[in-house]
Parts: structure tokens; C-alpha cells; sequence
């Protein structure tokens, strides 16, 4: 599985947080990881002022820099936060309910994350979207906080990621997208089985070998005067 690296997004304070479903859902666990308003504040004027760098999107973690200006100095810190991946079982329970109805690959290839499949993950135990508490995180700061703003900060930006294309949430939980598009793939075509045994072999030989028989007769019969009786036997 390869990481993905998503651009530093440049300053954008007139975006609201959250506009989609999935995206409310993950800003949510955002705001109960939180130790106060007062970092949660800080924290949104970082993600808006594009103090945060360019973001790295790996099974089960983030990483990214956060610059922020303090006391007329600029401060860097390296943040990382990790939430817990999905075990096989639980991947195989997502395809199978992606798989289930082809508008859903369609939906999430199209940047949107139809709430029936999450529904339908949810019924095999598979959760998508964390929870809070899902959300460890570190920082080079020395804040006591954790998480501290600038992972705050970084967890906010995110949720704009997850919000334009869903499918960094799968890869945050351990399907990125070429493997689900692969595992799909191998669902709809998937690889032969083993080849025919001995037996099964020198019969399939057998009858090749009689057909081709038949066909250079036939082919002899029909350049000369033939008896008609036993072209019929040969068809």
C-alpha cells in the first residue's frame, strides 16, 4: 500500500467546514477529540490561514508540518495522527458492500459516499467514519494537549479531503483506491480455476484429434465422387 501525498491547500477562510454528510460526520469526531473550544479555535484559524503543509495519506495515519507565528517568530511542527485500520475480514465486508450495487462504485469515483453503503458496512461491522476517541495523535510541540491545535489543525484540513473524494477515507482505513478498484475487478472477473486433470486432458485430446479426422475426410470427399451415405455419417 503507497502512501498518498495531497498538496499544500492554500488559505481559505471562506469555506464552511463541512458541507456533506461524511464530511459533518468526520468533523464531529474532530470536535470530541478536542480538549476545549479554545483549541478548537486556534486550531480552525491555522487550517483556514493554509498554515498547514502538504498532507500525507497512509493507511491508518496522517502527516503533515504546521507553521504557525508566535511571539513574531514562525514556528514549524511535525504532526502525525494514526487511527485504527480495518483487518481483512472487515476489508472483504467493505467490498462485498460496495459490490453490492454498481451505483455505489460509480458514487464514490464520482467523489460522493452514498449512505447506504455506509449503512450496509455498519450492518457487517465495518465503521468508515471514526470516532473521536479512534484518533491518537502526536506533535513536536510541547503542548500537554493531545491532540494539540496543529493536529487539530491538521484533522480539519482533512476533513476537506475526505469531503471532495471519500475514497481517502477508505485509504485511510486500509483500502486505497487501486485495491478496491482491483478486488472489484477480481469480483467480476475473477481468475480461472485449476486446468483439467490427466484424464480429463487426453480425452479433451482425443477429441480433437477425432474431429480433425473427420474434417480432412469430409474435405476429401467433397473434392471427389463420394458416397453420400457416408458423409452423412461423418457430419
Amino acid at each position: 500500500m503507497s502512501a498518498v501525498a495531497h498538496p499544500r491547500v492554500p488559505a481559505r477562510r471562506g469555506r464552511a467546514w463541512a458541507g456533506r454528510w461524511w464530511a459533518k460526520a468526520w468533523l464531529r469526531a474532530v470536535e470530541e477529540v478536542a480538549y476545549d473550544e479554545g483549541d478548537l479555535r486556534r486550531a480552525r484559524s491555522l487550517a483556514r490561514s493554509g498554515a498547514v503543509g502538504a498532507v500525507r495519506v497512509d493507511a491508518g495515519s496522517l502527516r503533515s508540518a504546521v507553521t504557525e507565528q508566535r511571539r513574531g517568530a514562525e514556528e514549524l511542527w511535525g504532526v502525525e495522527v494514526a487511527l485504527p485500520v480495518l483487518d481483512p475480514s472487515a476489508v472483504a465486508a467493505l467490498v462485498e458492500a460496495v459490490a453490492a450495487d454498481p451505483a455505489r462504485v460509480a458514487a464514490l469515483l464520482a467523489g460522493e459516499l452514498p449512505h447506504d453503503l455506509v449503512e450496509h458496512a455498519e450492518e457487517a461491522g465495518v465503521e468508515l467514519v471514526p470516532y473521536g476517541t479512534e484518533l491518537a495523535a502526536s506533535c513536536t510541540c510541547a503542548s500537554w494537549v493531545d491532540p494539540c491545535p496543529h493536529a487539530l489543525a491538521l484533522l480539519l484540513q482533512v476533513g476537506w479531503l475526505v469531503e471532495d473524494d471519500p475514497l481517502v477515507l477508505l485509504q485511510l482505513r486500509g483500502l486505497p483506491r487501486e485495491d478496491l478498484l482491483a478486488a472489484l475487478h477480481h469480483r467480476r472477473d475473477p481468475q480461472p480455476g485449476p486446468g483439467p486433470g490427466r484424464d480429463d486432458a487426453e480425452e479433451v485430446l482425443e477429441t480433437a484429434e477425432d474431429a480433425a479426422r473427420r474434417a480432412a475426410r469430409i474435405l476429401d470427399l467433397l473434392g471427389h465422387d463420394h458416397d453420400p451415405a457416408e458423409l452423412d455419417r461423418l457430419w
